[in-house]
């Protein structure tokens, strides 16, 4: 930090950097999902289910990293839509199983053409992408990590 000559200039900020960029891919993906539907927090669960379903309630929460609280009403919307449905799980009654309905796994077809359609948007080099997101995901590990240890 002794090299930085301000360490409380905004610009500076890993956190405000993180912030910006998220709000700004985020809003890319606005246009590319509404003909599907879709918010992106409602990608982000389908994204999870066409990989995993079914999954309990608990750890699409998990995966997600979102609390049920959060999780609930997205599960909602999706089910109003016809995308997913909500059953009780037949190992634990007590616990809720999502599933894709056809309908939910249908849509996956279109969703392969956005992952394309935000590096057009973006305009950045794959490999960059690529480069860009193992080094995020070391910055969860790490955030997680000093999480844990400050508990």
């Amino acid at each position: 930090m002794s090299e930085i000559a301000d360490p409380l200039s905004l610009e500076n900020q890993v956190c405000f950097a993180l912030a910006v960029a998220s709000r700004s891919v985020i809003a890319l993906y606005r246009p590319v999902l509404e003909p599907m539907g879709l918010t992106h927090p409602q990608y982000l669960v389908m994204l999870a289910l066409w990989q995993h379903a079914p999954l309990s309630v608990k750890d699409l929460s998990e995966l997600l990293r979102l609390e049920p609280a959060t999780l609930s009403p997205l599960l909602k919307r999706l089910e109003a839509a016809g995308l997913v449905e909500r059953r009780r799980a037949s190992a634990d009654e007590r616990s809720l199983a999502v599933v894709l309905t056809g309908r939910g796994h249908a849509l996956r077809g279109q969703a392969l053409k956005v992952p394309e359609a935000i590096v057009e948007r973006l305009g950045m080099d794959l490999t960059e992408l690529q480069d860009l997101h193992r080094a995020l995901t070391r910055v969860i590990a790490a955030a997680d990590g000093a999480g844990t240890a400050a508990r």
